[in-house]
């Protein structure tokens, strides 16, 4: 049996009320859903207690899964929308001066960013600079080896613009990595 059809017998399982089969399918994509999470939020506490919302979600909702998709990209929509439910909270939140005092520093100092000539280092930094929309796009098709029509059912958006989000995503890694020192612009 095919992962992709063991994915779906299991979300048939959770739609009748199979505890076991949620925990198993949270072993195939867990870490895959709080990856996807952790990179959009940049926060690994409030990326876990998502992921989990995500498996809690899915199990509320498994009697809906219709298998126009696979069952990875129906997760990773939901953890998708997840996160960005959370970021639109963060950004409602004001912070005080004592929650600001708080926050760590987590620049680099200039011997650190020296030791860091590592070509994954430099590409994860590059791919940190782009905008929300191309870093995302990037993330999904190389780090979750999604298809251009997967990636777009997760962001709800046309085939096409995932395809043109990716041409200048690419377009502009390859010349952040140009001025960070690597030739080759795309490893």
């Amino acid at each position: 049996m095919s992962t992709t059809a063991g994915d779906e017998q299991l979300v048939a399982e959770m739609a009748s009320g199979d505890r076991s089969a949620v925990r198993r399918l949270m072993a195939r994509h867990h870490v895959r859903v709080f990856r996807f999470v952790a990179r959009k939020l940049r926060n690994e506490s409030v990326a876990e207690e998502i992921a989990n919302e995500v498996f809690l979600e899915a199990w509320r909702s498994a009697n809906r899964f219709e298998g126009h998709s696979s069952v990875s990209t129906w997760l990773l929509s939901i953890a998708h929308n997840k996160a960005v439910s959370t970021l639109r909270r963060r950004r409602e939140e004001s912070w005080s001066d004592e929650a600001a005092e708080t926050l760590a520093d987590d620049s680099d100092n200039p011997e650190v960013a020296a030791q860091k000539v590592d070509k994954g280092a430099v590409l994860r930094r590059c791919i940190d600079r782009l905008s929300a929309d191309h870093s995302e796009i990037i993330d999904l098709v190389y780090y979750h080896e999604q298809s251009v029509a997967e990636v777009a059912q997760v962001l709800s958006i046309p085939e096409a613009t995932v395809k043109t989000r990716m041409f200048y995503a690419r377009k502009k890694l390859s010349e952040l990595l140009r001025e960070a020192g690597i030739d080759r612009g795309w490893p």
